[in-house]
This record gives C-alpha cells, structure tokens and sequence, in this order.
C-alpha cells in the first residue's frame, strides 16, 4: 500500500496538483489541512482520484465542515492523522503522540508547522511532510510517501519538483 501525504498548500492549486497526479498508483492521498479550496478544485477537475482523497481541516480552511482529525485502518495499525494545531504541535508533539497511542495508532501524520519531520519512537512513526507551498524550515516544497508492506512500513519526505 502507497500513502501520499500532503499538508499546507495553501491556495497553491499547482502544488496540489503537480503533487497528486505524479502520483496517481498511490492507494490513498492524505492532506493534512490549510488547502481544503484547492483540494475541492482537484477533486471537481480530477473525479477519478477523488474516492482516494482523504483530508482533515486546517486551522486556515476557515468555515470547514470537514474533520480535524481522523484514523485509518491499514495493514499492521492505523494512521492517526490531524493538522496538529489542537495538540500544539508548534511546542510539543507529546499530547499528538499520546493521542495516537490511546487509539491504537503506529503511525502519526500533522501538519501545521510548515517543517518537515519524520522519526520512528517507541513504536509510532510519525510524520510531518513539511509545506507543499511554503516551507518555514529553509528548505524546497515537500510532500510525503508512505509504503506499507507485509516487510515493514517505509517513510520518506520528497522535494517537490516543478512541471514541465
């Protein structure tokens, strides 16, 4: 199973889209909030992929109906997935992971610091795949993969690389 992961693209319809249809194999595209008008044009433009879109509201999708959080069954676990401004991901990730733990979750995607970060403890991955539009950690856009296979769970974070 192939996850891609998403998180702040903030009106950048391009973004979204270079992103998501670079990767059309993948079994699920997780966006982790801040780009719900963006991710409603893609699904209205690309109806085929929508039944893969799974998102979660950001602090800046004002007057969204969508949720804050979810978790998602997958092979060996669940995914807890939120935008992170409810837990303070901006001071601590201690409250994300405890959550994530209580629900039975391995692994743990956020967003909302616009920072990529990625490192396995105690037996929760956890995920931020840093801005798909405007990184605050000095480096390119980025997005996230997640392989989920009977070997093992494989993470990594991607450079965004324009079209042509």
């Amino acid at each position: 199973m192939r996850i891609i992961v998403i998180s702040d693209t903030h009106g950048s319809y391009s973004a979204l889209e270079n992103v998501l249809l670079r990767n059309t194999d993948a079994d699920w595209f997780i966006h982790l909030g801040d780009g719900e008008r963006e991710l409603d044009r893609f699904r209205s433009t690309h109806p085929m992929l929508e039944r893969k879109i799974i998102h979660v509201a950001g602090n800046c999708d004002y007057h969204s109906m969508s949720h804050n959080q979810f978790i998602l069954p997958v092979t060996d676990g669940k995914i807890f997935a939120t935008h992170g401004h409810h837990y303070g991901v901006k001071s601590s990730l201690e409250p994300l992971k405890k959550t994530a733990l209580m629900n039975g979750c391995n692994i743990v995607l956020y967003g909302h610091t616009h920072e990529r970060f990625m490192k396995y403890e105690n037996g929760l991955y956890i995920m931020n795949p840093g801005s798909a539009s405007c990184p605050r950690d000095g480096r390119n856009p980025s997005f996230g993969h997640i392989d989920i296979s009977p070997a093992g769970i494989v993470m990594n974070i991607a450079e965004i690389t324009p079209l042509k």
